[in-house]
């Protein structure tokens, strides 16, 4: 099987596959049939409502974060996850039948999306991390990224399916195919092999474990540049209900079916973002600069398009680097965690990514009703260009990043950097002042002869050539050197 389908050959994981790709479909087709009859049904086009349906259903994650990553770590996670997709089949069957009986009001669009959320801030950390009792730990990354996949791989069924169903037998109908599509997952974790499971250290029930998940990212402040990148865009980029809905109909005076047609469309850049992500062996932090830039980019070119068409094709960049983004982040993030913290800090991670739509989504709505769809995307721009910049001037004053141009020399252009914060140090550093000063091993000379700062980073962080080689300098200076970094540096 080759490297982008690895996970695959682990029977647990192609069992759990496959029950979340139906689900995911089904979570799709509620999405975009639930955001229809809010804006085109219960109101009159207004976009502010559809932002608050999503605040609704989002916002839960922040409030209930603190508990849900700690249930999470303590908790047998596949029956976890059994109990919450069962619930949250109830929730759409209900607003299934209210809709189908021509009963259902704005209010109760609004209760469902807020059971819906603190359903799914349950969920979210226990799915999140049950991958890691699935597969191998050299495999997470991919399986992480697969998941992304077979998420927005599910958007190129689910909203188009949606669009038509709706227009075919109504919205309440696809609310009630949702219910049953959450049975294929439960159905997934009843045929797992539990003793194939790579069970994982469970947190301990000593007090102070609530706050021992946000001390460990206190002191990783590499996760938590990701943090801030992922909640900048998640607030104001990925409110892709509010573009393409505005945008579908108050732009371009498309009906249902374009409108679900647009997410699908997106989708198909977001799952060649996500399986490009599956070929990398490990997540990166420069990718997340490249993935937040490009989406910022992508967001202002969507932004000016003219034509319905022209939107629309558009819409595969901006999935492409939105899933590049978030696949890496997450991947990131879970892979560099310790096992028995991974509950609390992915918890913390989807508050984050997640729960900032509430404070986002209402204020993309109002942009999108006073001054038109395109000025909304337009702020979804500017949040991927900050993102990068955040985490490009992380890597520059932290991690002191520095990009050499060599024009007569291969190659012509070398990015020296000390990593990208996660390596934990080899000797406790001591204080100096406003300084610590920290003991390396000095590195070892790759085949060219060049130096590089961490030789698990695919030789891609190299000392300029035109200096001392690394044996010169090994034959000076023994084999240590001291290594001089700001105290607020990762240690």
């Amino acid at each position: 099987m080759s490297a982008m389908f690895r996970s695959l050959s682990v029977v647990n994981y192609r069992i759990w596959f496959a029950g979340a790709l139906v689900s995911n479909i089904g979570t799709w087709m509620q999405r975009t049939a639930q955001d229809w009859i809010v804006l085109t049904q219960l109101t009159n086009y207004d976009a502010t409502a559809v932002g608050i349906t999503m605040a609704l259903q989002l916002g839960p994650q922040l409030v209930l974060m603190p508990w849900s990553g700690l249930i999470a770590d303590r908790f047998n996670r596949r029956k976890l996850l059994i109990l919450t997709q069962t619930l949250m089949g109830l929730l759409a069957l209900g607003l299934g039948i209210l809709t189908v009986l021509e009963v259902a009001q704005l209010w109760h669009v609004y209760l469902f999306a807020l059971g819906l959320g603190v359903v799914a801030a349950i969920d979210a950390p226990a799915r999140q991390t049950f991958v890691s009792e699935l597969v191998a730990e050299d495999q997470l990354s991919n399986a992480v990224a697969l998941n992304s996949a077979s998420f927005h791989g599910a958007r190129l069924i689910g909203p188009a399916a949606a669009g038509l169903l709706t227009v075919a037998v109504g919205a309440g109908w696809v609310f009630m195919i949702n219910a049953v599509t959450f049975a294929a997952t439960v159905f997934a974790m009843t045929l797992l092999r539990t003793h194939q499971l790579r069970r994982q250290p469970k947190a301990s029930r000593e007090r102070g474990q609530l706050l021992a998940g946000f001390r460990y990212v206190r002191g990783r402040s590499d996760i938590v540049v990701v943090m801030i990148a992922v909640f900048l865009i998640g607030t104001f980029g990925l409110n892709f209900a509010i573009f393409t809905s505005t945008m579908a109909t108050i732009e371009f005076g498309k009906g249902a079916a374009e409108f679900g047609l647009l997410s699908s469309i997106m989708a198909i850049g977001a799952v060649i973002g996500a399986l490009l992500a599956a070929r990398r062996s490990r997540a990166r932090l420069r990718l997340i600069v490249l993935g937040a830039g490009l989406f910022g980019l992508a967001c202002a070119l969507s932004a000016i398009m003219p034509t319905y068409a022209t939107f629309a094709i558009s819409l595969t960049l901006v999935g492409l680097s939105s899933l590049t983004l978030m696949t890496t982040a997450n991947a990131y993030v879970q892979t560099t965690t310790r096992p028995e913290m991974r509950g609390r800090v992915m918890a913390l991670y989807m508050a984050i990514f997640v729960g900032g739509t509430p404070l986002g989504a209402p204020l993309v709505g109002w942009v999108a009703d006073a001054f038109g769809p395109r000025w909304a995307l337009g702020l979804a721009a500017v949040s991927g260009l900050l993102a990068a910049a955040v985490v490009l001037f992380w890597m520059v004053r932290y991690r002191r990043l520095r990009v050499h141009v060599h024009p007569f020399s291969s190659p012509r252009v070398r990015v020296l950097h000390a990593g990208d914060g996660r390596d934990v140090p080899l000797a406790t550093p001591s204080r100096r002042g406003g300084t610590a000063v920290l003991e390396r091993e000095e590195p070892e000379p790759d085949r060219d002869g060049d130096t590089t700062l961490d030789p698990d980073r695919d030789g891609d962080t190299t000392l300029d050539p035109d200096r001392e080689t690394a044996a010169e300098r090994n034959r000076e200076t023994a084999t240590r050197e001291i290594a001089i970094v700001e105290a607020t540096a990762p240690r």
